[in-house]
C-alpha cells in the first residue's frame, strides 16, 4: 500500500509552525542579547570576576583580621584627550585586612571649560576583586570639574577577611586598585 503525499494543507501548517518556532528563537536571542550586559554586570559584581570590586553600605561592620596586612597600590589614568590631571595622594597603603581605610585621589581640570568625567575601575589580581569592598567612591557618580578646578576625592574601602580563607588568594601580598577617567558624552559631544 502506497502512502499518500502530504496534502498542501498539511505542508502549509508545518511551514507555519516552523516559521513561528524560528521567530520565537530569533526573539529569544534578541532578548538575551539585550539582557546579557546587565546580567554580566550582576555576575561580575557578585563574583568579583574580572577584578570587579564589591560595594558595601556605609554602616557596615567588618571583623578585623588582626596581624594580617596587605599592601594596596593605587593606579590612575585618564583617557587620551581628556584634559585632566589625576593621581592618588599616596601611591600605596599598608592596611589591616578587615579594617576600613581611606585613599584620596586628586583630579584637576586643565582646560578652560567644564568637563564631566566618569571613572571605571578594576582590581588586580582579579581573584581579589571579590574581597575588595568599596563603601564610598567617586566612581559611583559622574564628576564635573570647572575650568582649573582641583578636587580631592575619597575612596572608603576594606579588604574582606574572607580573602584569608580563599586558597586562590593565599599568597596575595599586594592588591592594585586602578582607575581610568574618561569624558562623559552629552548630546553626542564630550563635555
Amino acid at each position: 500500500m502506497a502512502s499518500l503525499p502530504p496534502s498542501p494543507f498539511d505542508r502549509d501548517r508545518r511551514n507555519r509552525r516552523t516559521m513561528v518556532a524560528m521567530a520565537m528563537v530569533g526573539l529569544s536571542m534578541l532578548g538575551l542579547g539585550f539582557a546579557s550586559v546587565p546580567l554580566y554586570r550582576i555576575f561580575c559584581e557578585q563574583t568579583g570576576f574580572g577584578g570587579t570590586t564589591q560595594r558595601a553600605q556605609a554602616g557596615v561592620t567588618v571583623r578585623e583580621a588582626t596581624g594580617h596586612q596587605l599592601s594596596i597600590r593605587f593606579d590612575s589614568n585618564v583617557q587620551p584627550g581628556m584634559p585632566w590631571q589625576f593621581h592618588p595622594e599616596h601611591p600605596t597603603q599598608t592596611v589591616t585586612v578587615g579594617a576600613k581605610s581611606m585613599a584620596i585621589f586628586v583630579a584637576k581640570n586643565m582646560s578652560d571649560r567644564p568637563v564631566t568625567g566618569s571613572a571605571s575601575f578594576n582590581v588586580t589580581p582579579t581573584q581579589a576583586g571579590a574581597y575588595f569592598t568599596k563603601i564610598q567612591c567617586f566612581c559611583f557618580t559622574q564628576q564635573t570639574l570647572q575650568p582649573g578646578q582641583e578636587v580631592r576625592m575619597p575612596v572608603l574601602y576594606y579588604v574582606d577577611p574572607k580573602i584569608l580563607d580563599d586558597p586562590d588568594n593565599r599568597d596575595t601580598q599586594e592588591i592594585t586598585l586602578s582607575y581610568t577617567f574618561y569624558p562623559v558624552e552629552r548630546d553626542g559631544k564630550a563635555s
